[in-house]
């Protein structure tokens, strides 16, 4: 490795046994003496972990792996025929990028040894840059796998991290196997030492020496038609029927925590824009400070009504009867110099003439005399001597200086501030902003209509709320949306559909064929017709389990691949609601570089009990008022089924509530999520 930095490794054994009693694994240290052999110098493990036979366990060790970056997660068990081998059906829908080679090279080298290799059903592939291998439950079959393909790993790792191929694929594949230390031409074919015949690929505890060969009697074993890399799905593939459709959901069931995670993570990061000093600024977020172009005020300035005077040591005293020789308003123009002797009425605002030090406020002089045609003063008295150089004057720059910075990258530019009046009076003309996301929001389903169709709706059909409503509540977030209209359920209506959307938005919001339906095809589409990577299916919250949250990766019209963000939210109206407020406004807020993200979070107390979720934590629709005892105060809106939009109507907050039993009683403060402005006193 040029860089001479070592690449990380984790271990994740798969065993019912070894989980109840690590002590009796043997797979752990096997394999860490495999990469101490072949590779101390370029790997570090950095976790082993031992857990059960679970599709779910197995799925969040390895996706723990990915978030910490690691770059080759290895697992060993799991991987046979038995009920309980389970990790292909695990890994499988993790991955993003199939590795059909490295399989084929570990099953190579098992049928050097028995035609029974093909029993074995390893998977192997890329997600979030970390390269994932599943091996055999046995130490000896575990680690003849590794040894097949482990020379080769460092390679494939620094490429699924995002290497430079160009580069690293300089001198062809000749300098890439003697980087390797590898050959095709008879020289080297193995990397490890000799084959033993017990592989133990299946279930069972790990080092028990399970063969490849028959079992139980000695009957035939299955004879597999597919090879391994054929069997495992993405998701749900339409074209296949309702009878290769999952009966559970193969996503891992994220917090809300970790969903927020996620979408931080995977979100891209805010486009810079210079946007003219206009209305068209009201919304957006600083990319850069910004410097005042001129003073303010640029000249001197009257604060007060009243007459220019000469004051000083060196002047004669302000107090007396002066002509008022001109007049200076608070308009453009161009003043004559004041002399010694003369004052010159002012209004405020208005610049002092040439030679004028101080202004003397009108209620402290008297008039004396009119001009003759009686409609100007002539003459004033001023009734005090103690007025002072500078008094009741604004100096150049006394508000703002020339160069001085006046908003600070990250401010806002709002609607109700003086943000927009403070960029235009030091003359600003343009500035940089973080660009606000365009969101496109789409229904799915051939039973939705739109809710304005005129006539009776047919059995089945239903009116479609989710689009107005969510397109209300972006317009309502300071945000561009487009509406993208209802799609049929079928595979090529919908791909089309997203296709088209990348170019015109920059986040599509979907409502409807998220769940586990043979026509829920938003799923499978982003994934297989698009290429794209589901960063999570499924939430533990109510309501919103089925909520998905996903990118696709586009060419932008410079070339360059950028993602466009995609949430998949549930069609149920108060899910589509409450998962919008929760999930993607904070995403919309991350793109415009807004800060905080989401919805504020205050305590509130509840004017009512409240019952909790046995499983599940929940947001439950509710409105929020300030209370003359200084608290906000909470009421449900009632019930709470996720298909009751009716549960929305005055709501605008969200109480988090946490899984549990019984209720939280009336009185008790709980954490609330603000959807939108507080409503008068209780």
């Amino acid at each position: 490795m040029a860089d001479q930095q070592k690449l990380t490794a984790s271990i994740i054994i798969i065993s019912e046994t070894a989980s109840a009693d690590p002590s009796t694994d043997k797979c752990i240290p096997t394999l860490q003496k495999v990469f101490t052999s072949l590779g101390a110098s370029k790997w570090e493990i950095t976790a082993t972990k031992i857990i059960p036979d679970d599709v779910t366990k197995i799925q969040n060790a390895v996706l723990q792996s990915c978030a910490e970056g690691v770059n080759l997660i290895v697992t060993s068990g799991g991987t046979g025929f038995a009920v309980k081998d389970v990790t292909p059906e695990a890994v499988g829908p993790l991955i993003q990028k199939q590795a059909p080679g490295l399989v084929h090279g570990m099953l190579a080298a098992s049928l050097e040894v028995t035609p029974f290799a093909v029993m074995s059903r390893p998977v192997a592939g890329v997600r979030d840059g970390s390269l994932i291998l599943t091996l055999p439950g046995s130490p000896k079959g575990a680690k003849e796998n590794l040894e097949a393909v482990f020379k080769l790993l460092g390679h494939a790792c620094l490429q699924a991290q995002g290497g430079d191929s160009r580069n690293m694929h300089k001198g062809g594949v000749e300098k890439l196997e003697k980087e390797a230390g590898v050959s095709a031409k008879g020289g080297e074919k193995k990397v490890g030492g000799g084959h033993s015949h017990s592989h133990g690929h299946g279930h069972g505890g790990h080092g028990c020496g399970h063969n490849y060969g028959p079992g139980h009697g000695g009957h035939q074993g299955p004879k597999a038609h597919t090879a391994p890399e054929e069997r495992p799905q993405q998701s749900n593939d339409p074209a296949q029927g309702p009878s290769r459709r999952y009966r559970q959901s193969p996503y891992p069931m994220l917090t809300v925590k970790d969903a927020l995670h996620k979408i931080a993570e995977h979100t891209p990061s805010p486009t810079i824009i210079k946007l003219p000093v206009n209305e068209s600024l009201v919304g957006h977020v600083l990319a850069e400070d910004v410097t005042a172009q001129e003073s303010v005020p640029a000249f001197r300035a009257s604060i007060v009504d009243g007459y220019a005077v000469i004051a000083g040591s060196d002047a004669p005293s302000t107090k007396g009867v002066f002509p008022v020789s001109m007049i200076s308003h608070a308009q453009a123009g161009e003043h004559q110099e004041l002399q010694k002797g003369q004052i010159a009425r002012i209004t405020t605002g208005a610049p002092l003439p040439p030679g004028a030090t101080s202004v003397v406020m009108v209620e402290d002089t008297i008039l004396v005399s009119k001009t003759d045609d009686g409609n100007e003063e002539k003459e004033v008295e001023i009734l005090t001597d103690e007025i002072e150089v500078g008094e009741n004057v604004r100096e150049v720059g006394s508000d703002v200086q020339s160069g001085d910075v006046i908003m600070q990258k990250g401010e806002g530019i709002s609607a109700i501030g003086g943000e927009f009046g403070l960029l235009a009076s030091v003359g600003v003309k343009e500035v940089s902003v973080y660009k606000k996301p365009i969101v496109g929001v789409l229904s799915t389903g051939d039973e939705i209509v739109n809710h304005d169709r005129e006539g009776d709706l047919k059995r089945g059909e239903v009116r479609d709320t989710n689009r107005p409503t969510l397109l209300t509540a972006i317009r309502g977030s300071g945000f561009e949306a487009v509406d993208l209209g209802i799609v049929s359920d079928k595979p090529g209506a919908l791909e089309q559909t997203l296709r088209d959307a990348t170019r015109r938005v920059d986040v599509m919001i979907t409502s409807g064929g998220v769940s586990m339906g043979e026509l829920d095809l938003l799923k499978p589409t982003l994934e297989r017709q698009l290429g794209g990577s589901i960063h999570f299916g499924r939430v533990a919250m109510k309501p919103g389990k089925p909520t998905t949250f996903a990118t696709i990766p586009v060419k932008s019209n410079s070339g360059e691949r950028i993602d466009k963000v995609v949430f998949s939210l549930p069609g149920n109206p108060a899910s589509c609601v409450v998962t919008y407020h929760l999930f993607v406004l904070p995403s919309l807020h991350q793109m415009a570089g807004v800060e905080p993200r989401g919805c504020a979070r205050v305590k509130v107390q509840l004017d009512g009990d409240v019952r909790l979720d046995r499983q599940r934590d929940e947001f439950h629709r509710a409105v929020v008022k300030a209370g003359g005892d200084g608290l906000l105060h909470a009421l449900s809106t009632g019930g709470q089924r996720s298909s009751r939009i009716g549960s929305f109507k005055g709501a605008n907050a969200l109480l988090c509530l946490p899984a549990g039993e019984g209720s939280i009683k009336k009185g008790e403060m709980v954490d609330a999520l603000l959807m939108g402005k507080l409503v008068g006193d209780v």
